[in-house]
This record gives structure tokens, sequence and C-alpha cells, in this order.
């Protein structure tokens, strides 16, 4: 574990970065500074940008749960290993992905 300190650190600012974007998603898919338009043509165009938003947040919610995860496999020693294969992933895929839990001929298959 000592020898992915660094990139334990790393996780976590990336966490803590996603939990801010997804209060500033929230907030604004609540429509607290802004209330929802009454004329038709607006409240469309606001509609479309919550769908905008709410996709924006369902892809931040998946990427602060698969970085939550690499954070629990570098606490549990399996940072680094294919989940898939079991052979080690290379370190430029990790330093390009830190999350990864697949090696580049593993992930490639299963279409990630």
């Amino acid at each position: 574990m000592k020898e992915y300190e660094e990139v334990r650190s790393h996780l976590i600012e990336m966490l803590e970065e996603l939990d801010d974007r997804l209060v500033k998603i929230t907030h604004d898919v609540k429509h607290e500074d802004v209330p929802l338009e009454k004329d038709f043509a607006e409240f469309a165009t606001q509609s479309e940008n919550d769908e905008v938003l709410d996709y924006l947040g369902n892809a931040a919610r998946a990427e602060r749960d698969r970085v939550q995860q690499a954070i629990a496999r570098i606490d549990s020693g399996e940072y680094g290993i294919c989940e898939l294969c079991g052979d080690p992933i290379k370190k430029e895929r990790l330093e390009a992905v830190p999350y990864s839990s697949m090696c580049v001929k593993c992930a490639s298959q299963a279409g990630c």
C-alpha cells in the first residue's frame, strides 16, 4: 500500500472534486436560484438543460463510485491487479486512468 500513497491522495482529491461538482449540479437541477419559467419555450429549454445536468450528474456519480472502489482496492492491497485476469495493470494505464480495475486487454474485451 505504501507504494500507492500518492495515488490514493490523488484519488481522494478527485473524490472531493466530484463531490463539489455533484453539489453544484444538484443545486442547479433544483432551480434554487432561478425558478422554472412559465413561458413554454423557456420551460422547454430549461427542461433540456436539466436533462444535460442529469446526464452529467449520473456520469459524475459513476466516476465517483469507480474512484471509491479504487481507494478500497488500494486499502485492501488489490490495486493495480486486473479484476478479470489477475495480471498487473500497466503503470501507464494507472497513470492515465487511476481508477482502472482492468488491464487494457480485459477492458477492451469487456467494452470499457
